[in-house]
């Protein structure tokens, strides 16, 4: 068959539904008639472009790089004609986005240009979730990316609403020839001995629900080394057997370093979109949170271990 624009906004629609029975809605079809589409797209490109299991499907890492491609190719394709130039009819639409350390940022930026071609997003990096809700009732940031914790949840006046987008557990890094390297998880009492790089404090809960978590499991850290930089110097630093760390489930370790789920799961972080109501329509909110959301699936099909953690215990995502 012949690639078609409507081939890839069916690739997009289930990649961003996470399911095809919710894409075939989202596109107004029938779920037999989206599914046929999809097998006939995989036989064009000769392979599986798409998991199925019993939370929906996912991105094969073939099919994650497939749906990016055409994620540009819409965008592309829906900016013909736009005029950018002395006869443009106005300029595009400026979101100022106020985001934390989350990977899905780059992802999300991607999918909102192929959703809403006449927006564009200025991005500035804040750390702190109290900063970043602070910014938002400030009026000095539209939308944003900040982090919470279970029963610490996001706070803020009726000027802002938020979502949630992923709710992921926290995972450990430490060096590849540490002695409990080889077990598939890690019992977070089996590190009591141990120096720890943790990030300062982010005004929402951290680092305290991690000395909460240490308590539970009848420690308290002997050494913590208060670190907030480059992923790669810290990844560094772990694999010279300096120290651990609690890191993001979907981080992609150096190869002196290993990534392991925690026993029991006591370390849990919400990622949520929160927004102006006075400056940010739903139908943007729509399309930022449904681009984070797919982005979040894509790093989960690049991440073998959160995808094996999940296959036991969780459907992705958990908002």
């Amino acid at each position: 068959m012949e690639l078609e624009l409507r081939h890839l906004r069916v690739l997009c629609a289930i990649a961003d539904a996470g399911s095809v029975g919710r894409a075939a809605a989202d596109l107004g079809y029938s779920q037999p008639a989206v599914s046929t589409q999809l097998r006939r797209i995989e036989g064009h490109f000769g392979e599986p472009l798409f998991e199925r299991g019993p939370a929906g499907v996912r991105p094969t890492p073939y099919g994650v790089e497939v749906v990016a491609q055409a994620r540009d190719v819409l965008a592309r394709a829906a900016a013909i004609g736009r005029r950018t130039g002395p006869g443009a009819a106005s300029a595009p639409r400026t979101l100022r986005v106020a985001a934390t350390n989350s990977p899905m940022l780059a992802g999300m930026v991607s999918g909102v240009r192929a959703r809403l071609p006449e927006v564009s997003l200025a991005v500035s990096s804040v750390y702190a979730s109290s900063r970043i809700v602070e910014l938002l009732e400030e009026s000095a940031a539209d939308v944003a990316i900040a982090a919470d914790y279970p029963g610490k949840e996001l706070e803020h006046s009726e000027a802002v609403a938020h979502r949630g987008i992923v709710t992921e557990p926290n995972f450990v890094a430490l060096p590849s020839r540490h002695p409990l390297a080889r077990r598939p998880q890690i019992a977070l009492a089996d590190l009591a001995e141990e120096a720890w790089f943790l990030t300062p404090d982010d005004g929402a809960g951290w680092p305290g629900v991690f000395h909460a978590a240490c308590a539970a499991a009848g420690f308290t850290p002997k050494a913590v080394h208060e670190f907030l930089g480059d992923r790669l110097q810290l990844q560094g630093m772990i694999a010279d057997g300096l120290g651990v760390a609690v890191v993001q489930a979907t981080t992609r370790p150096i190869p002196q370093v290993v990534v392991k789920p925690l026993i029991g799961t006591p370390l849990w972080c919400r990622y949520v979109l929160a927004w102006r109501r006075d400056t940010v329509t739903e139908p943007a909110v729509d399309a930022l949170l449904q681009s984070a959301t797919s982005a979040y699936r894509e790093l989960v099909a690049r991440s073998p271990r959160l995808r094996t953690w999940a296959a036991r215990t969780w459907s992705v995502p958990k908002a």
